[in-house]
């Protein structure tokens, strides 16, 4: 294969031309795709987010049975200590002795009270978490079918075109090394700047193709010329003839026609 500094300025347009048009393939390739992988992603992600959520609210019923228990116990104890302050207000001496017991009875009774209180509100919390997780883990079910089918759906399209897609980026990369560093940065600067990435064209009816803009009479007998690398005054794009065009398109059309 001929290095850089021996192509003529023909042979430059026709490896820049052939660029455009392995590029543009590559191009069609992931529009295929479209949002297919960014759709994938965002659904990983939220179904990630639910299994977490769910895993998350599994941990806090538990929790919530545990203090409920914790609870239940001081409850116990606390009945106890009824139990056995009343016992001994029957031995007590004096009124002092009787009113002190009773108070620890009464606050006995109060913390029991306010202990059944919060097992209540707790039971409730249990009761709404349990809501929560249903809807949750019914939500991360349809997420689950979505992300399968998006999956399948996705690596049907690879499977499709991952092999063309690999051959066609090493043929991008061995058209880009025949081409000079400053022409090759202005191709792929056009490229990024414009909506389709074109950033070479042919001339389609006394006009650069996609453009409304005629181009001089004396500029398409020198692009025809091939003597020197001619750009389109208002887009910037590189100009080639048609005919060049045509026969590359041919040559390219052969080898991307094996996948």
């Amino acid at each position: 294969m001929a290095t850089t500094k021996e192509l003529s300025v023909e042979d430059k347009l026709r490896a820049i031309y052939d660029l455009q048009l392995i590029d543009t393939r590559i191009d069609e390739i992931r529009n295929v795709r479209g949002e297919l992988p960014l759709e994938v992603e965002d659904l990983e992600d939220e179904v990630a987010g639910l299994s977490s959520r769910s895993v998350k609210l599994k941990a806090d019923l538990e929790v919530i049975e545990e203090q409920i228990k914790t609870k239940k116990n001081a409850i116990d104890s606390h009945k106890e200590s009824i139990q056995k302050y009343t016992k001994q207000q029957d031995s007590v001496r004096n009124n002092r002795e009787f009113n002190s017991l009773t108070k620890e009875v009464e606050f006995q009774e109060l913390e029991i009270q306010l202990s059944e209180k919060q097992i209540k509100e707790m039971r409730a919390s249990i009761e709404h978490k349990k809501q929560v997780i249903a809807t949750s883990s019914e939500k991360l079910e349809q997420k689950e079918q979505h992300l399968l089918h998006k999956k399948a759906e996705l690596e049907s399209i690879m499977a499709e075109t991952s092999k063309e897609e690999a051959f066609l980026n090493e043929k991008s990369k061995e058209y880009q090394a025949l081409i000079e560093e400053r022409l090759l940065k202005a191709y792929l600067r056009i490229r990024t700047s414009v909506r389709n990435g074109l950033a070479v064209v042919s001339i389609e009816r006394g006009a650069s193709a996609g453009s409304f803009f005629t181009i001089p009479p004396q500029t398409q007998v020198e692009i025809a010329a091939r003597k020197k690398i001619i750009t389109d005054e208002h887009s910037g794009r590189i100009l080639v003839d048609s005919v060049l065009a045509d026969e590359e398109r041919l040559k390219m059309e052969k080898m991307f026609s094996k996948f």
